[in-house]
């Protein structure tokens, strides 16, 4: 394998968590007073950190959100995952592979780690996830596009920046991931190709992923 380091990023790419997210996301705005449409929650928000709808938000001139906003929106979500939230089909056997040719790798989310978790134990995907193989914005304080969640979690697993790969399948992963002197294979199942320019492959199946790795 060309890489020493596979960094996943978890919320579309190990969970199909965005189409959940997203959708919660533009009502609870909505509600809230700031008109929001799914389709813009997507453009805006998809693999962002909470502190990006904090700033466009406040960007826009839009009353403050309430201080419990987080927390009444992850309440949503989390209920909602109970219910609704799948594996991304195919990520098991790419997890079964790595493992089984010992190539490591971890997870990068610009979510929570109660977020992480939650999702992760829902799916049965908890099973691939050693605790400290798991990064979350949270340990950096600087979400996505910013490089520092993705330097910090290779730092953590001891390697190179270059000898890292990134999976990812939002623009602003992206950009995180060519800040931070890393390959990026972009996963397309949502977000079209041409909104993600620049990654260093491109995939729509999950079962095309170990061959892009090599």
């Amino acid at each position: 394998m060309r890489y020493d380091l596979v960094i996943f990023d978890n919320d579309g790419v190990l969970v199909d968590s965005e189409p959940i997210s997203n959708a919660i996301l533009a009502s609870y705005l909505t509600e809230l007073g700031h008109p929001t449409t799914y389709q813009e929650s997507l453009r805006d928000y998809m693999g962002a950190a909470m502190h990006r709808v904090h700033d466009l938000v406040a960007e826009r001139g839009g009353k403050p959100l309430p201080e419990d906003f987080e927390e009444a929106f992850n309440r949503r979500v989390f209920t909602a995952f109970q219910e609704e939230l799948e594996p991304v089909p195919g990520v098991s056997g790419v997890l079964e592979k790595l493992t089984a040719e010992g190539v490591p790798y971890c997870v990068a989310s610009s979510g929570s780690h109660q977020k992480i978790r939650v999702g992760h134990l829902k799916t049965g995907l908890d099973e691939w996830f050693e605790e400290e193989w798991i990064f979350s914005s949270e340990d950096v304080g600087k979400g996505k596009p910013a490089p520092d969640l993705f330097l910090h979690a290779a730092q953590q697993m001891d390697v190179p920046a270059h000898k890292c790969v990134v999976v990812e399948d939002s623009p602003l992963g992206l950009q995180a991931a060519r800040a931070a002197g890393m390959d990026v294979l972009a996963f397309t199942s949502m977000m079209p190709r041409d909104r993600l320019e620049g990654a260093t492959g491109y995939f729509s199946d999950m079962t095309q992923l170990p061959e892009l790795l090599g």
